[in-house]
């Protein structure tokens, strides 16, 4: 794993304090960093500016809120065209209920997870995903009955690993 270019080990360390953190004081953060605020906080700002940082969120524990149901859906396209992924990606990010989607390569296209409050309500989305024409061949449910682990990568350990 290579870092990008223009990242230092200190950008590594803002990056990996946000990331596990959120926001942060200035103090607190150059602390964490072990940099002295105001520079902390200038590369902060830098890294926020080149969209490194993309926003800031909880980590909410759906389970003690409400009842949902997570489905995890694999899906393959008729087709390969780049028109039919770009269709079937844009109309993915607009439904709500689908928390992840990733492309993936060999026998499958995409793997989501979908969260709905009802496995019937689950179904209206998919009926909805397959009435919109997005050239759907065929998809499988699998039906979560717990989440075990829900993490971010830990960005300082992948940066670690560069390749020599």
């Amino acid at each position: 794993m290579r870092e990008r270019k223009g990242l230092d080990p200190t950008d590594i360390r803002i990056l990996s304090a946000v990331q596990r953190h959120g926001q942060l004081s200035k103090t607190k953060l150059a602390e964490i960093v072990n940099l002295s605020p105001t520079p902390c906080w200038a590369r902060l700002a830098r890294l926020r500016a080149a969209g490194y940082i993309r926003g800031y969120h909880a980590d909410i524990a759906l389970d003690r809120v409400l009842d949902a149901t997570r489905v995890v859906v694999t899906v393959s396209l008729n087709s390969h065209r780049k028109s039919d992924f770009d269709r079937f990606e844009t109309y993915i990010r607009s439904v709500d209920e689908i928390i992840n989607c990733v492309a993936t390569g060999g026998g499958l296209d995409y793997v989501m997870t979908v969260v709905t409050p009802s496995l019937a309500t689950f179904q209206d989305v998919m009926e909805d995903l397959l009435a919109a024409d997005l050239a759907i061949d065929r998809y499988m449910t699998y039906f979560a009955t717990r989440l075990i682990k829900a993490e971010q990568p830990n960005l300082a350990k992948l940066a670690a690993y560069r390749k020599t």
